[in-house]
Formats: structure tokens, C-alpha cells, sequence
């Protein structure tokens, strides 16, 4: 039978009963033949609860150290998994992603992975065992723990699955797959059978929270085809509606069918913009602008320059809002003067919409749509953005779950 990688998130994993639960649906899959290796997450809530305690002693906690201790919460779920599937009879080991090794390089807190040394794991495998890896953390070359970022375990399962050549990666999750939007905006939001990965990294990028955007990176460069599910149901339900319910994150070429023209919309609250008014229009201003944000290591999405007037120009772009008031003190200090801009403004209260589907490259008019149903709600655009497969555009933050509900109607995404 196939290899099998299993992923269980921390709601998965938020008590003993719900491990137990873990272990019969392990269990089930093992029964059927099937070679099975578990990457959990540490129980919900309990790396917040290690990090918290850091920064009771320091506000400014040592990246080293911190990852010392929030690798600590994966290993305590990995040994209580294997306890778990030992006392119903199963075979089971557990290893920490130093023992396996997962290689990583040096960036604590923040780490990606390098390399897997899968032959200890496929040993064990051969031999019948069921194989519980840590899912978050992995060693670098000096052999210092490090973890890969909060929701890196998403990622660890699909590196996993990858370096052992698996049939499937299975994200076991507290929702039963990924949705046409988020279903607390759109009540009759549709779960979607097949998303392709191109989908699903934009919808990751634009806020959706089914998977950390890097796991989508991982499993597209390296073509393993991801299933999101619920862990949430009966563990003991039959192992073929299991095996196809939830979403299949693929390849366009692998869903057989003619895509629809829109997928899903995304949307991300987090958005702030900021508008350098007065700028002179020269080569080289937008490196001056975007050179310092960037050295604060402020990310920055959506840029607009508006044409040139006299010899002047207004450049607007978005940042993260938790980062708003870095990126406004950074060009007021280090860029206003410099450059001679009039003045700068911003305003944190916007969100972006965006609608996505690979639909889009043989469909013409998806802008137009969009658009007209917008301006029919009289909901104002102040930035557009596009790739071939999304177009996004920025609007007051009080508009953004109508524009959601309007053109979730407007592409017919609430019916098959």
C-alpha cells in the first residue's frame, strides 16, 4: 500500500482524549496497510504558554533560547501520540527533528529547512512502525535546535512527505477543507472538492488561514499533492470517505476538468496605506522610498505611482497595519527630507479583496465583473493590483465583508 504522512494541528492535539482519538484514526490507516508517518503540532495553546513565560523574564528573549523551549511543546505531543498508539498495539516511535535530522539553516525562530535524512524513518517504516515526527523545529549545522516560524509544522509534514517520496500529505485540521471564503463572512460559502496549489499559495498570501503559506510553497516546488480534512469527525469512520473528503490541493493538469473562472475570494484585514504626496518624479525614487522600509524590514504589498505633474508625483503602498507606525516613523525620519517629498499620509483602516482562480487565464471580463458589482455597492477602489491568476483590490476596511458577500454572489460561488 502507499506511504502515508498524517499532520495534526494543536486543536488536534488540545487534550489526551483528542491524542487517543489521534491514535485510533492513526490506527485505522495502519490496519489498512498503508505505512504511516505522523507530524503533530504541540497541544493548543502550549507554544504561546513557553513564550509567554520568556517574556515574563525578558521582553527581548534570546532567538536561540526561545527556540530551545517552544520546541518543547512538539516533543511532549510526539511522545504522548506514541504512548497513545503503544497502549491500543501499535508499533510506534517517536524522534525530535534533530534525531531525524531535519537540517535547517540558522535563522531562530524563523528557520527553513535544508535537508531531511529520511533513512532512519524509512528503516523504522519497513520494520512496521508507525514514525511520529516533531512537527516546527529541525537542527542547524552547528547543531543548535531551531524552529521554523509559528504554523511551521504545516510545513514540516509537506518537507516530510516530500524527502519520503509519499503518495499524499493529509492536514488534519479543526476545518473540513478550503472554502470559496471564509464561511463567519459568507454563510453559504462553499467547501471546495480540488483547489490547484497556484490557488491556494495566493489565498494563503492573501490572509486565508486553512495552511501556512510556506507549506504551499513546499508542496508545490516539490509536487506533493496535499489534502486538507477534519480531525474532528468519528476517528473510526470508513477509510474510503475519509481518504476523499476535504479539499486536494493539486496541479491544474491533475483536476481533469475545465477550471471555474473564479475559485474563491480572499481578504486580508491586515492592511494599512500610506501615500508619499510631492515626490520628484526621477529615477531611482522608489528604491529611495522603499530602500529604508525595506532595511526595517517591513514588508510592503500593493504599490501605485501616479503619473507625473510638474515634475512631481504622489507613490502610494501598503504594509502590514501591525507595521504601520514603524513604516510611517521610518519615512518621516529617513526619507521625507531626504527626498524632497511634500508630505506623508496614511491610514490604517483599509482591507484588501481579492479574487482568485486559474479560471482567469482563459476568461475575459473578470475585472469589469468585479468591478461593476463594487461600484453597484458604491464601494469606493483605492488601489488595484494583478497576477494571472487574482486580481485584489484595496478598499475602506467598513466595506470589506459586503464586498466579500457581493461578489461571492456575483461569480455564482455559492452554487456547484
Amino acid at each position: 500500500m502507499a506511504l502515508i504522512v498524517h499532520k495534526y494541528g494543536g486543536t488536534s492535539m488540545g487534550s489526551t482524549e483528542r491524542i487517543k482519538n489521534v491514535a485510533k484514526r492513526v490506527a485505522k490507516w495502519h490496519d489498512a496497510g498503508h505505512q504511516i508517518v505522523v507530524v503533530p503540532s504541540a497541544m493548543s495553546g502550549e507554544t504561546n504558554r513557553i513564550i509567554g513565560l520568556a517574556k515574563e523574564i525578558s521582553a527581548q528573549p534570546d532567538p536561540r533560547e526561545l527556540d530551545m523551549i517552544a520546541s518543547t511543546g512538539e516533543q511532549v505531543s510526539v511522545g504522548l501520540l506514541a504512548i497513545a498508539l503503544q497502549a491500543i498495539g501499535k508499533q510506534a516511535v517517536s524522534y525530535a527533528g534533530w534525531q531525524v535530522a531535519i537540517k535547517t539553516d540558522s535563522a531562530h525562530t524563523k528557520a527553513r529547512i535544508a535537508s531531511i535524512d529520511e533513512a532512519k524513518v524509512k528503516a523504522d517504516l519497513d520494520a512496521g512502525k508507525i514514525v511520529i515526527i516533531t512537527g516546527f523545529q529541525g537542527v542547524d549545522e552547528l547543531g543548535n535546535i531551531t524552529t521554523l516560524g509559528r504554523g511551521g509544522s504545516d510545513t514540516s509534514a509537506v518537507a516530510v512527505a516530500a524527502a519520503l517520496k509519499a503518495q499524499e500529505c493529509l492536514i488534519y485540521t479543526d476545518v473540513d477543507g478550503v472554502y470559496t471564503t471564509d464561511p463567519r463572512v459568507v454563510s453559504d460559502a462553499r467547501r471546495l472538492n480540488t483547489v490547484t496549489f497556484e490557488e491556494m499559495l495566493e489565498m494563503a498570501s492573501l490572509g486565508s488561514k486553512v495552511l501556512q503559506i510556506r507549506s504551499v510553497e513546499f508542496a508545490g516546488n516539490y509536487r506533493m499533492p496535499t489534502r486538507v480534512l477534519s480531525s474532528l469527525t468519528d476517528p473510526l469512520i470508513p477509510l474510503e470517505e475519509e481518504a476523499n473528503s476535504g479539499t486536494l490541493i493539486s496541479f491544474e493538469e491533475d483536476t481533469h476538468m475545465e477550471q471555474a473562472t473564479i475559485t474563491g475570494i480572499a481578504f486580508n484585514r491586515d492592511e494599512a496605506k500610506i501615500t508619499v504626496l510631492g515626490v520628484p518624479d526621477r529615477p531611482g525614487i522608489a528604491y529611495q522610498i522603499l530602500g529604508p522600509v525595506a532595511d526595517a524590514n517591513i514588508e510592503v504589498d500593493m504599490i501605485i505611482q501616479n503619473q507625473s505633474v510638474e515634475g512631481k508625483t504622489d507613490f502610494t503602498f501598503t504594509v502590514p497595519r501591525g507595521e504601520y507606525t514603524k513604516a510611517m516613523d521610518v519615512l518621516e525620519s529617513s526619507v521625507k527630507a531626504h527626498i524632497g517629498a511634500g508630505s506623508i499620509v496614511g491610514d490604517s483602516k483599509v482591507s484588501k479583496v481579492s479574487v482568485v482562480g486559474v479560471g482567469m487565464r482563459s476568461h475575459v471580463g473578470i475585472a469589469s465583473q468585479m468591478f461593476r458589482t463594487l461600484s453597484e455597492e458604491g464601494i469606493n477602489i483605492q488601489m488595484i493590483s494583478t497576477s494571472e491568476i487574482k486580481i485584489s483590490v484595496l478598499i475602506d476596511e467598513k466595506y470589506m465583508e459586503l464586498a466579500v458577500r457581493s461578489l461571492h454572489k456575483a461569480f455564482g460561488l455559492e452554487s456547484a
